[in-house]
This record gives C-alpha cells, sequence and structure tokens, in this order.
C-alpha cells in the first residue's frame, strides 16, 4: 500500500499562515499610523475650541472672520536638530470657492531658535494665513515663514484686530500656548511643508496639497471635529453667499 505523502499540504499551510502573519502585522501598522493621524486631527480640534473658548485671549474674531487658511499644530516639541529646533505635525484647511473650508491636509513645521523662547517643552501652535499670497505659498506644499511668506506674531483678544495693520504687514499670522499662556509668537525662519506619509494615510494614496486644499479631495468622516472647530469660529455659510459673487483669487487660481 502506498503511502500519502502529506508534506505538500503542510507547507502549502505554513506558507499559508506566514503570509497571514505578514499581513496581520502590516495592518497593526498601517491602523497604528491612521490611529496617530485621527488623534492629531482630534487634538487640533481641541486645541482650537480651548483657545477659542476665552475671549480676551483668543484669536480675534476679524482675524477668524477673514481667514483663507487656519493651520493647528498640536503638541510641537522641541527637537535635536542644532540650537533650539523644533518639530510639529498638525493640519491645514482653507476656503474654496465655493466657501466652504477644504478636507484637511496633513502638515509638518520645523523651526528655530524660536524654540528657545518656549521653555524647550509642548506647545501648541496655530497659524492663520490671511490673504491670497499667503495661501499661494501653502498651495506650494513647501515654504519658508520669514523668507516665502512674510510672518508676525498675531494680536490676542476676540474684540482685538479690528484697528490694527496685521492685515498688511503679514500674509500668515502665528499663535503658541504653552503653560496656559496663549500669545502671538514670531515663526520667520519655520520651513512648513506637506506630510507626504500622513497624506497617504489619511487619504489611502497621496494627493497634493493643491488639490487638497482647493476643495477636489473630500474629507474624512474623520475630519469632522475639526472642520466643524474651524466653522464654528471661522465661518462659513456668510463666505459662501459671497463666495459666488466674489470667490477667492487664490483658490480659483489654483483651481485652474
Amino acid at each position: 500500500m502506498r503511502r500519502t505523502d502529506n508534506r505538500f499540504p503542510k507547507y502549502l499551510l505554513a506558507l499559508g499562515a506566514g503570509i497571514l502573519l505578514t499581513a496581520s502585522i502590516t495592518w497593526a501598522a498601517d491602523d497604528k499610523d491612521r490611529s496617530d493621524i485621527e488623534k492629531r486631527i482630534d487634538a487640533s480640534a481641541t486645541v482650537l475650541n480651548e483657545i477659542m473658548a476665552t475671549p480676551d485671549k483668543a484669536i480675534p474674531d476679524k482675524v477668524m472672520n477673514d481667514a483663507k487658511c487656519v493651520v493647528v499644530i498640536p503638541s510641537m516639541v522641541k527637537v535635536a536638530l542644532g540650537f533650539g529646533g523644533s518639530h510639529g505635525k498638525g493640519v491645514a484647511t482653507c476656503r474654496t470657492v465655493t466657501g466652504r473650508w477644504s478636507a484637511p491636509a496633513p502638515i509638518t513645521i520645523t523651526g528655530g531658535s524660536w524654540g528657545l523662547q518656549l521653555g524647550g517643552q509642548a506647545v501648541d501652535l496655530v497659524m492663520i494665513v490671511t490673504n491670497d499670497e499667503g495661501l499661494q505659498h501653502l498651495l506650494s506644499s513647501k515654504f519658508k515663514l520669514g523668507a516665502d511668506a512674510s510672518a508676525a506674531a498675531g494680536p490676542v483678544g476676540r474684540d482685538a484686530g479690528a484697528d490694527t495693520d496685521w492685515k498688511m504687514r503679514a500674509e500668515v499670522l502665528s499663535y503658541s500656548r504653552a503653560r496656559g499662556i496663549f500669545a502671538g509668537i514670531d515663526l520667520n525662519g519655520s520651513a512648513v511643508t506637506q506630510d507626504k506619509d500622513e497624506t497617504r494615510i489619511l487619504y489611502g494614496n497621496f494627493e497634493p496639497f493643491s488639490e487638497i486644499l482647493s476643495g477636489k479631495v473630500r474629507a474624512p468622516g474623520v475630519s469632522e471635529p475639526f472642520l466643524a472647530a474651524v466653522r464654528k469660529y471661522a465661518g462659513e455659510a456668510k463666505d459662501h453667499a459671497a463666495s459666488k459673487t466674489k470667490p477667492s483669487a487664490g483658490i480659483a487660481a489654483a483651481s485652474r
């Protein structure tokens, strides 16, 4: 009687188990990465809500209402990039030709010696793009504050800013929050770039800043807390009506 050789089926079983193990590790890594970007989006919403909840220390309403883009970097930290180097990740959104806010675009910022002014601790950053020139720099997916785009510490206080020349002085207004203190901060020298890896994780494939921030990419469900916070403080319906007669030159140019 001939003996059946079971080595081949065992080999298939071993191969299948190896494939499943590899896939499980890959899925686990993907889940971890996705969790990181989702947490960062949620943290950005929390930062904006907490900052705007204190009227006398918040970003002025006029600044928010006139904003072309809103960028939030939660928990930026000091890193070993030389004297006072800092690095952080967050998300950006811009007004589109429809008056609505775009899907969030993952972003990174790497700064210089100003990091020492913050005591070397984790801080929350908010940047407000004030005009179409600043918006164009952001759409380029890589620029340097102070060199490519003019930047300045933003005015603080919900009723402040109406009688100041902030809009004439800077394309980007910047703010920081550390140790419970919220104030404008000078980020000149900081490099702002698109986070390509987290863009792929969030959208399943790479989408350039110009596509995301001009409204051509659908916002994922996980971005709603952040977008809701931006709509709450920067408005949308009013700008949607206005955009029908006078669209933003920056986004319109990017959409062509």
